[in-house]
């Protein structure tokens, strides 16, 4: 029988391997993004449908924009407009690198 192992546990161990760890770094902040995007939509109360209906565009646009898999990043003024749609405005801030 297979020991079940959880996500975290399985993250933790794949964050060993350098190459693992140095993508995972990579992506890490569309993917923090794309989530704190979809987490002020739900704290709105709006389904992508009438986020987008209050952006003038399509749903599919919303879920390409929400989605961690998609390789393009939305442009700044996209994520201003999502922002001011859920109640929100964006501050883009610059931190030192390690």
């Amino acid at each position: 029988m297979m020991e079940t192992v959880s996500f975290n546990d399985f993250k933790k161990e794949a964050l060993n391997d350098p190459e693992v760890r140095k993508e995972y770094e990579t992506l890490k902040p569309d993917y923090e993004l794309r989530k704190r995007l979809i987490e002020l939509r739900l704290q709105a109360g709006l389904t992508q449908e009438e986020l987008a209906k209050r952006l003038h565009t399509q749903k599919s646009n919303i879920s390409r924009i929400e989605n961690v898999n998609t390789k393009n990043s939305p442009r700044l003024s996209t994520i201003e407009d999502y922002a001011r749609a859920v109640g929100y405005n964006i501050k883009i801030d610059f931190i030192p690198t390690s």
